[in-house]
């Protein structure tokens, strides 16, 4: 039976496809492609304690040479370690300043035992996970809304790179889109503004690929350009079908976390504004904007702050 399960299977993976993406001739880049929405693996990855938050699931996705994607993305939600919160209306947490915050509490996670002591203050749309020099320091512990802030503390010494996995999460697994703007499939966007008690702070020298694009309409208006994925030209407006939607998909490069791997050809960051990002109405952020743009912070992300749902940043601090 799993013999002849196999042989029904092949004209499936490699034939079938070919009708279904009938549109996958517009695209010669290096991307996976998928289309339509994935299988629900896990429902749920968090539940909101107090209040209302959006259904942050995961599921898989089969792109057209049968290879399973994982979306949003892989990640260690599930086993933390998390990072403390400075704002959390889930946990009842709604600190009006730092001075709420207990940050002398939060524990210290060292990397070198002669290093000095970092502590980090980060606010991302939807999610992250922080390495330094490959070891992983914390997890966002609210994976999509409602939005929250973090604060982190590791023991590390100069120089050290930091890496961090950035999803932008989706309600619709493999579309990346959420109910909204009276559509059901309305594509979000992200976002991540962070500072360093060393001063280092997100900007436009740190640098950021993608790796996960959607949704997509048109598969002919993904360029790629050495190492940039550039989607500044596809159509971001909403749909109430995900019949025909695409996505693209990319592996993480191996190491990628660590401070060997060389991101030296990745695009540099492109910054964004406050009101690009959308933080005005949001106490987490707004409640703790002197650790952010007052540090000189600014938002990043990739070159498409619509479309790119996980995005890798790096930055070496020397």
């Amino acid at each position: 039976m799993i013999a002849i399960s196999r042989v029904t299977l092949l004209p499936l993976v490699f034939l079938f496809p070919a009708a279904l993406y009938a549109n996958t001739q517009e695209y010669a880049g290096t991307g996976s492609v998928t289309q339509g929405e994935a299988t629900t693996k896990i429902e749920s990855l968090f539940e909101c304690e107090q209040g209302r938050a959006r259904v942050a699931g995961q599921g898989e996705i089969v792109d057209i040479h049968g290879e399973t994607w994982t979306v949003p993305a892989d990640n260690e939600f599930l086993n933390g370690p998390y990072a403390d919160n400075m704002y959390d209306e889930c946990s009842g947490n709604r600190s009006n300043s730092i001075n709420d915050v207990d940050v002398q509490s939060v524990p210290v996670v060292t990397v070198d035992e002669s290093g000095d002591i970092i502590t980090g203050y980060l606010f991302a749309d939807n999610y992250f996970e922080l390495y330094i020099n490959g070891q992983l320091i914390a997890v966002d512990a609210v994976p999509f809304t409602p939005f929250n802030s973090s604060v982190v503390k590791f023991k590390v010494n100069r120089p050290y790179t930091i890496a961090i996995k950035l999803i932008d999460w989706e309600e619709n697994l493999g579309v990346g889109s959420e109910s909204g703007r009276g559509n059901s499939y309305q594509p979000g966007d992200g976002g991540l503004i962070a500072s360093f008690s060393d001063g280092t702070v997100t900007s436009d020298q740190w640098h950021a690929q993608t790796f996960y694009i959607a949704p997509i309409y048109d598969l002919g208006c993904v360029v790629e350009k050495g190492t940039l994925r550039e989607s500044a030209s596809c159509d971001t407006s909403g749909r109430n079908s995900a019949d025909d939607i695409n996505a693209l998909h990319w592996a993480l490069p191996n190491g990628w976390q660590t401070d060997t791997f060389d991101h030296s050809d990745w695009p540099l960051a492109t910054t964004y504004t406050e009101e690009q990002i959308g933080v005005n109405n949001k106490n987490g952020y707004m409640n703790f904007q002197e650790l952010f743009t007052g540090k000189g912070a600014e938002f990043i992300w990739s070159t498409n702050l619509i479309l790119d749902n996980e995005v890798i940043v790096r930055y070496t601090v020397e």
